[in-house]
């Protein structure tokens, strides 16, 4: 029986090394989407990221934000794809500037604050108490 590289490395993990090189998309445990290439993994699937951009996707608008080598903590990925290069550039969304993508989020953020608060008002009326601070992790 031969040894090989991957043999060395949990499941999980090895099947990561397979996407070395690849253009991946990240989403990350507080909501953020990275895209970029795989250059390094290791045994707790930390990733190093080369030529990363932040997608930020607000209705059927997005915009880039040029971030560079992105280091991620294993522990913070939510899911991991490769891109395929063939629909990448046939999206049913329409490319705006950073600028516009960030004001966009901020006016929905601050809708969704508005909202949370229209519900704990109306949670408190019915006696009932609404911490919208709390994540999904603080509540399992």
């Amino acid at each position: 029986m031969t040894s090989s590289v991957l043999d060395n490395f949990p499941p999980g993990t090895a099947t990561l090394l397979e996407e070395l090189d690849k253009k991946l998309m990240v989403l990350l445990r507080d909501g953020r989407t990275l895209i970029g290439y795989l250059r390094s993994v290791d045994q707790f699937a930390n990733l190093v990221l080369h030529r990363t951009i932040e997608r930020i996707h607000v209705g059927k608008e997005y915009g880039d934000i040029p971030r560079g080598v992105f280091i991620v903590r294993g522990e913070n990925v939510v899911l991991l794809g490769e891109i395929d290069a063939a629909k990448e550039y046939n999206l049913p969304l329409e490319e705006v500037t950073v600028d516009e993508i960030l004001d966009a989020q901020r006016r929905e953020q601050e809708n969704k604050q508005e909202q949370e608060k229209l519900l704990a008002k109306a949670l408190k009326e019915r006696g009932l108490q609404f911490n919208a601070d709390l994540s999904h992790d603080d509540l399992f």
